[in-house]
């Protein structure tokens, strides 16, 4: 079977011999542990924005820059194939791992979660499980994670602390927004799973989201890149499913159009709810557009729409 990390670690190696080119910066720590920062002091970017976003996916999936067209202004945008979807998106990228130690907080994701079994419900749903001595793991957070928070990692882990290797960027930074962006074919997968589809079956994904600027600090920037997604996000998927009017149904129910939060700024919601996610309908979080090919009645199936106007609010876009 792959190993997520195995896979995660070899990325790791690329980014320590391209430091310079990528303005990221390696850090080891005092237990021996390896954090590369791309974006918390560093200046990162499009290209660390890649790596984190491949990181994430385990290299099982192509990741590339594309343009998106918001009503006449082209934007930066990004774009994710993968013929793994269940590992590179649900068993590697899928953010499961709220790490809190003292006041330490940051969201991991990527393969050092299979280790930790973040969380282990999923990792039985999928039947994947994998077993290597390094774990590798990108935290979403505006810190560099210190001794404490690594030795908590490691434990989980099953690992050596010196085993431990994180790429960190925060939200509000280039490479963070590339990274959220990079996550539209997993937040598909992810809403699919959560209304009791099978994600089994799906054989492959594709996605282009476009890339947020930077608006804020790391809340508002929180809005506008899940904004990305949510009303601009475009997924494709082929599966291989027997009841097509079942599968038909669960396509109509997974764009976040359905969702009694869409219709302006997540900002704006999140606000709101008081800055509490749980006041938050969890089915906000979806792709603005579906498309499934099925290869079991060889048809295909589509739901959602594209909403440019509540992004370019999100933006703040202005002509000058």
């Amino acid at each position: 079977m792959i190993s997520v990390n195995e896979k995660g670690l070899a990325i790791i190696d690329e980014m320590l011999d391209w430091e310079e080119e990528l303005k990221v910066k390696s850090i080891e720590l005092e237990n021996g542990a390896t954090v590369i920062d791309c974006g918390v002091n560093m200046e990162g970017g499009y290209d660390a924005g890649i790596y984190l976003s491949r990181l994430c996916l385990a290299d099982l999936a192509d990741v590339s820059y594309t343009k998106f067209n918001l009503d006449g202004l082209p934007v930066p945008a990004v774009q994710v194939a993968t013929d793994h979807p269940t590992i590179a998106c649900m068993a590697s990228q899928y953010a499961g791992w709220r790490i809190s130690v003292g006041k330490y907080f940051g969201m991991g994701s990527g393969p050092a979660r299979a280790l930790g079994l973040k969380p282990k419900e999923l990792y039985e749903e999928i039947g994947y499980k994998d077993d290597f001595d390094a774990a590798v793991l990108v935290m979403e957070s505006g810190e560099i994670p210190n001794v404490e928070v690594v030795d908590y990692i490691a434990k989980h882990c099953s690992v050596d602390p010196e085993n431990v290797y994180i790429a960190v960027a925060p939200t509000a930074s280039i490479a963070g927004s590339v990274q959220i962006s990079a996550r539209v074919v997993e937040t598909g997968i992810h809403k699919l799973e959560s209304i009791g589809f099978d994600i089994n079956t799906i054989q492959s994904g594709f996605g282009i989201a476009p890339i947020a600027p930077i608006v804020g600090d790391d809340t508002k920037c929180m809005g506008s890149t899940n904004d990305c997604v949510i009303y601009c996000g475009e997924t494709y998927y082929t599966v291989n499913y027997e009841d097509s009017e079942k599968l038909a149904e669960f396509v109509s129910k997974v764009p976040s159009t359905t969702s009694r939060d869409y219709g302006k700024p997540f900002y704006t919601t999140f606000k709101e709810a008081e800055f509490d996610f749980f006041k938050v309908d969890a089915g906000m979080f979806a792709p603005a557009k579906i498309t499934v090919n099925n290869l079991a009645d060889q048809k295909t199936y589509t739901s959602g729409r594209i909403n440019t106007g509540i992004l370019l609010e999100s933006f703040g876009a202005k002509e000058v």
